[in-house]
């Protein structure tokens, strides 16, 4: 499934809000994507770890077609590697971002938080600037 699916990141917020006050919260945000080998075996089963912009050059490579899976709000992609076994690729761009961070404001969170910022990801922080007035404290 994908990184952070939209749909279970909100059913989360909303325990998340009516336990603690919403100005203590942080929300979660990723910022890799998984490119898993399929048949998907339960504790078997291990997914290759990539970044967002891996994910869509590994599509571009592949000559795979990028979709966009509403429920969880994330692109996804199916692709066979060189040696013939099936894989999917979850990953997040602009558009799945932009629900996951506008949630923030609409639970009146105290923010966000990257569980991985290393990765190079430019279409993450076009979103951020501009949905949030980021100020530099000095």
């Amino acid at each position: 499934m994908a990184t952070s699916p939209y749909n279970l990141v909100k059913v989360v917020l909303n325990y998340g809000v009516s336990a603690i006050d919403p100005n203590k919260i942080y929300m979660g945000i990723p910022n890799y994507a998984y490119d898993w080998a399929l048949p998907f075996i339960r504790n078997e089963t291990v997914a290759e770890n990539i970044g967002n912009v891996e994910a869509v050059e590994r599509a571009r490579d592949f000559g795979a077609v990028i979709l966009y899976d509403e429920t969880s709000r994330s692109p996804f992609y199916n692709y066979s590697s060189l040696d013939g076994v099936p894989h999917i690729v979850w990953f997040d761009d602009g558009r799945s971002m932009n629900e996951k961070l506008r949630l923030i404001p609409e639970f009146k969170l105290k923010g966000g938080a990257y569980w991985q910022i290393m990765k190079f990801f430019p279409q993450n922080w076009l979103v951020v600037n501009s949905i949030f007035n980021i100020i530099k404290k000095v």
